[in-house]
């Protein structure tokens, strides 16, 4: 094991998965040894069964649609806006000027400490659930798409201006190009903090989603119903994100992704 240096995939997953199994078998001691409470903390077998009972009896399968869909519904909105001005900013530097100061400032407000505003503006509905996504997303997506842009390489721009290319060109054919395999990556990891923004909007004035369950779970001592509402939620941003690389990839063969 040297630094840096490339493992190969087969001993990748195998790593990958034996650290899942390691944690499962500490989990299973400490619960099924009792030397942490059930009370405290479910075992994995009591987190299993009571999993089935929500997705079979409970409709728990509809609570993780509708986090699905705030979830992307939000990032979407968010990445719609954030992808054009954050590219703006990093080519033009009188438009970064203009926005960065305000951008850097609402990048540290927390999402969640917008929610009690939220409720009085646009109620408890979706549009509350999806601006919370949105704010917690745009901000950190404008700011790292601007940084990305704006780190092309300058040969490359000094290049393009010698052989005649106006500066729409430029942006288009010069600028997006180099940044994009960047750009996809910073979408795909503002996707997994959109997650975080979810479950915080569905803890409060929710009535459905993984984020309600853990709450009415919360308020019954169900510590296997809240793990399995964790794990789930692990399982379903897992699979994004892998589904996002094997993207990237596909769509930016050149890029080290």
């Amino acid at each position: 094991m040297k630094p840096l240096q490339p493992v190969a995939p087969g001993t990748k997953a195998v790593l990958g998965v034996s650290f899942f199994v390691l944690f499962v078998a500490v989990w299973a001691a400490v619960t099924f040894g009792g030397i942490v409470s059930k009370t405290f903390l479910a075992d994995p077998w009591a987190m299993l069964q009571s999993g089935y009972v929500l997705i079979a009896k409970q409709g728990f399968l509809k609570d993780m649609g509708m986090t699905m869909w705030r979830v992307f519904g939000g990032f979407i909105i968010a990445a719609a806006f954030a992808v054009p001005l954050g590219v703006l900013m990093g080519a033009y530097k009188p438009i970064e000027a203009f926005f960065e100061p305000f951008v850097s400032f609402a990048r540290y407000l927390p999402a969640s400490a917008f929610i009690p505003l939220l409720i009085l503006w646009a109620g408890i509905g979706e549009a509350q659930k999806l601006s919370v996504i949105f704010i917690g997303s745009f901000f950190q997506l404008v700011l790292m798409i601007a940084v990305s842009v704006g780190n092309t390489r300058r040969d490359l721009v000094e290049a393009a201006y010698t052989l005649g290319s106006s500066d729409k060109s430029v942006v288009t054919r010069v600028l997006l190009p180099s940044s994009a395999p960047e750009i996809a990556e910073i979408l795909r990891m503002v996707l997994g903090w959109a997650w975080t923004y979810v479950i915080v909007a569905e803890l409060i004035g929710a009535s459905s989603g993984i984020g309600h369950m853990i709450t009415d779970s919360q308020a019954l001592l169900a510590t296997d119903q809240i793990i399995f509402g964790i794990i789930v939620i692990g399982l379903i941003g897992l699979a994004s994100d892998y589904a996002f690389k094997t993207l990237n990839r596909k769509l930016f063969p050149w890029a080290k992704l």
